[in-house]
């Protein structure tokens, strides 16, 4: 048995870096705050929040910004995080995409390689991130770029699942079944590399960045090649015991009438054969057109016409029961929808 003294210790600091990451978290939400502010948002004492505030300071993560004049007393000094102090890389690592993003310690992203393509062979698709990467690097100062905190991976979890729904070659995805590109990118890159589903990475940048800095309860839904979601409540977002919270894309729902899709099994399809970008190329593919890519579908959808229409009334007709369900189970005020497409899908 390990000294207790010892067990205090690790305790002690990990407790030490919850509430770092508390403070932090407060601070990238709110944009600015006092230390009495970070106080009330956390539950921390004034005491705990002064000596974290003082070490952040020290690393040089946040910064003071001013004051703030209260009605009485002194007035407070402000305090935001230091967009210098660190910097991350985003790789998003799709069944149809791979996009690679190097963001500030705000999250403002400083650069972003997109490449709308079905995922390559995983030596191939290395070799594509890791040349994005080394050439977003050459964007930071010299000096800077020791201050890479981490590289973040977002992917689905099953890259095989769903593929005769996405109309995918399903020996190309094979050759991913036994591939560790969390090992592959952090031998490569000598920087420490964080896994998560892409579902809760959108969602998480949704509460950090987005709609979650002034709502803490929320269902998100990404309209990709599939759909995929997350749930936030409470302020976090919910992963769920294998890390697949808000998957979405399998509620069940009521069989597509387009004649694009084939028939269901049984008396429910999924909500992923009618709410995704894929169910459209499908539909836009028996009506003659030719999808190619990302800008063939945004002008496909900004041009409208008799097909863009009828898959909308079958999307929407599927993802208003799926909404309602999920927003009566989860008590969520507010449903975001986002998409690769973004404005132009989401108005229509």
């Amino acid at each position: 048995m390990a000294p207790l003294n010892g067990g205090r210790g690790v305790q002690a600091t990990h407790l030490r870096r919850t509430n770092e990451r508390l403070v932090l978290q407060c601070l990238r939400r709110a944009g600015e705050a006092s230390k009495a502010d970070i106080a009330r948002a956390t539950h921390l004492t004034s005491a705990a929040v002064g000596g974290i505030i003082t070490d952040l300071e020290r690393m040089g993560l946040i910064e003071t910004v001013g004051k703030r004049q209260g009605a009485r007393g002194q007035p407070a000094t402000l305090m935001k995080l230091n967009a210098t102090g660190a910097y991350g890389i985003g790789v998003r690592l799709d069944r149809t995409a791979i996009e690679t993003a190097l963001v500030d310690f705000t999250g403002t992203v400083l650069d972003r390689r997109m490449h709308d393509t079905v995922l390559p062979a995983p030596e191939d698709a290395i070799a594509l991130i890791l040349a994005d990467i080394t050439k977003m690097l050459g964007r930071l100062p010299s000096h800077h770029r020791s201050r890479i905190a981490g590289v973040g991976l977002a992917q689905p979890f099953n890259l095989e699942a769903w593929l005769s729904e996405l109309d995918l070659p399903a020996e190309l995805f094979r050759r991913w079944r036994d591939v560790d590109l969390r090992g592959e990118l952090e031998r490569e890159l000598h920087f420490p590399v964080t896994v998560e589903n892409d579902g809760n990475a959108a969602t998480i940048a949704e509460l950090f960045h987005g709609l979650g800095q002034a709502h803490d309860d929320f269902l998100y839904l990404y309209m990709g090649a599939a759909i995929g979601g997350g749930v936030v409540i409470g302020g976090d977002c919910l992963t769920g015991s294998r890390g697949n919270g808000g998957d979405v894309a399998m509620m069940l729902v009521s069989p597509s009438r387009l004649p694009s899709t084939a028939p269901a099994r049984g008396p429910h399809d999924i909500l992923l054969s009618r709410a995704s970008l894929k169910a459209m190329d499908r539909h836009l593919k028996f009506h003659g057109a030719a999808i190619t890519g990302m800008t063939a579908r945004r002008s496909a959808v900004e041009g409208g016409g008799k097909a863009v229409g009828e898959w909308l009334d079958d999307c929407v007709d599927a993802l208003v029961p799926a909404i309602l369900n999920a927003s009566a189970l989860l008590d969520a005020p507010l449903v975001v929808i986002d998409s690769d497409l973004g404005a132009s899908l989401l108005d229509a």
